[in-house]
């Protein structure tokens, strides 16, 4: 499979730092924007992770039918709530890596 018969998938790892001892609260302030991706028919795969070797992190992988899904994901009212309400939960921006998929199950 290339690039080009992979649908025009696009994904994104987004990790996003808890405050320090917060993780377990972020995670379950996340379950909105799980509950949000559910939502959405264009939003693939919404998979929150923890890291076990670094206790204020969490990544979301994430796995779009195309970019436009991933701009209506992002810029939609709920999205922009959602992220309002983690700011004392959060210990910075999440660091976004865009990913262009390209083999593998599932895909």
């Amino acid at each position: 499979m290339t690039e080009a018969s992979a649908g025009g998938k696009v994904a994104v790892l987004a990790k996003i730092p808890a405050q320090p001892g917060k993780r377990d609260e972020l995670v379950a302030a996340l379950q909105a924007a799980i509950d949000n991706a559910n939502t959405e028919a264009d939003t693939l795969l919404y998979i929150l992770h923890t890291d076990p070797k670094d206790p204020d992190v969490v990544y979301f992988y994430e796995l779009y039918t195309n970019q436009d899904a991933l701009t209506a994901h992002g810029t939609s009212d709920a999205f922009k709530e959602i992220g309002k309400s983690l700011r004392d939960l959060a210990g910075g921006r999440p660091e976004l890596t865009m990913l262009t998929p390209v083999n593998g199950k599932g895909l």
